[in-house]
């Protein structure tokens, strides 16, 4: 099951120019995924962003889950007989 990330993830036109970040932050999601894309561990990463939670961070990796699914659907699973 993937975590919930609505209450972590706001998109607004007046921050970012509606680029997701961390609720309450002009923290980017894109920064923290390249970040993550990088090699840069979770406890790094909450060092250079001590606004940013363990959970914020949980809930970035599931938003790209989600955004990934919509954007590549998968295949269908082929049915072994």
């Amino acid at each position: 099951m993937i975590m919930n990330f609505k209450h972590y993830i706001t998109r607004d036109p007046e921050i970012c120019g509606g680029e997701p970040v961390i609720t309450g932050t002009r923290i980017s999601v894109r920064t923290i995924l390249a970040s993550l894309a990088e090699g840069v561990g979770t406890d790094d990463i909450l060092l250079d962003f001590p606004t940013l939670s363990r959970d914020a961070v949980r809930a970035i990796v599931a938003f790209a889950a989600v955004s990934a699914e919509e954007d590549l659907p998968l295949l269908a699973t082929p049915i072994l007989a």
